[in-house]
């Protein structure tokens, strides 16, 4: 199976073919875009808080498989979460596709991603939502 093959595995092109969590959530939400320039994938992530918790996600975008793959599959594993708890997985996904760890239990599916580390012009893809996350929680911190 070449690289590429691994990247694409079934998951995240379901993902990017039926993405979970699309759309606006009614304000008052948190609402941070994130583009990502060298490639044109852009996001915009709408959060609801309600005492330190991620009550709901959703977001909507534009750009390659791995990048709406990703956001998908964040919005949800991040709900439910407290601020803390979604900044720790924020670190464990940036550690995974940034640094090339093994995928920590907690990251479930995104699991899929882990061999983007291997083509570096797409880290980037992968870790726009989790930036987008990271300074929309830090603001709201």
């Amino acid at each position: 199976m070449s690289l590429l093959d691994e990247i694409y595995k079934q998951t995240i092109l379901e993902h990017y073919k039926h993405p979970q969590h699309f759309g606006v959530l009614p304000p008052p939400v948190i609402s941070t875009p994130g583009v990502n320039p060298a490639c044109g994938d852009q996001l915009e992530l709408h959060l609801r808080l309600e005492d330190g918790k991620i009550t709901a996600a959703m977001w909507q975008g534009q750009g390659c498989a791995i990048s709406m793959a990703s956001a998908s599959m964040m919005t949800g594993l991040i709900r439910g979460k407290s601020i803390p708890e979604a900044l720790a997985l924020v670190e464990k996904f940036k550690a995974m596709i940034v640094d090339g760890a093994e995928p920590a239990p907690e990251l479930g599916d995104l699991k899929a991603l882990a061999g983007v580390h291997k083509l570096h012009a797409r880290v980037k893809c992968a870790t726009l939502a989790w930036n987008t996350l990271e300074e929309a929680l830090q603001e709201a911190q």
